[in-house]
């Protein structure tokens, strides 16, 4: 637990990314199990979200892949290492909500094995186990989501690694890239990006003094 009598907090907040900075990137899991390649695709290759949700549901309906298949698959996955460790500790000392563009019909196994953060994701439509749409599905969800706490007086740091976060980083009054890609981070330079839950644990703590 963090002796707050050593600074002063703002009234600060923490919205992180869960895909790639929590847990590993589900759809990935998804493609190496199928074989499906075309699923590896995830919002670091694709700043459009919307276009990537559309492309995901054509590629399940040409292979049959329903819901309880990616259901088996993220039964199977775990924390990222030192992933657990890390939001412990920063929830000691700060509220944290998960923005993510990921689906609570996907998300509940790795939440329960990070002791149940607050996300805010999507959820998907689903017929006869078939997924057919996602609702809401909206690409600005996360920066809508820190303009609401700004607004609530939050003094808002967030981190993520993908096209999909950098809106999120830019509302933030603190926005840093938690293992992005070379790709991401010569896009978006403005953003200090770590590679460690320690650096990233270290820059948050600075933020909030």
């Amino acid at each position: 637990m963090l002796d707050d009598t050593n600074f002063s907090m703002k009234q600060s907040i923490v919205t992180l990314d869960l895909e790639g900075v929590l847990v590993p990137e589900i759809w990935i899991a998804v493609a190496e199990k199928t074989g499906i390649s075309e699923l590896r695709r995830t919002t670091r290759d694709e700043p459009d979200f919307d276009k990537l949700m559309r492309d995901r549901l054509a590629i399940l309906d040409r292979h049959d892949l329903k819901l309880s298949d990616i259901q088996q698959v993220v039964t199977t996955l775990r924390p990222l290492d030192g992933a657990k460790e890390f939001l412990d500790g920063l929830r000691s000392m700060v509220q944290v909500i998960i923005l993510s563009d990921t689906f609570e019909q996907f998300a509940w196994p790795l939440l329960r094995q990070l002791s149940w953060p607050t996300l805010l994701c999507h959820r998907l439509e689903v017929v006869n186990d078939r997924i057919v749409g996602c609702n809401p599905c909206l690409s600005g969800q996360k920066r809508e989501a820190v303009v609401a706490l700004l607004r609530l007086n939050y003094y808002v740091i967030a981190a993520g690694d993908s096209f999909n976060d950098t809106a999120m980083l830019n509302e933030a009054r603190v926005g840093f890239f938690f293992r992005a890609t070379d790709a991401v981070k010569r896009q978006f330079p403005r953003f200090q990006a770590v590679e460690t839950y320690t650096d990233l644990m270290a820059l948050i703590k600075q933020a909030m003094t």
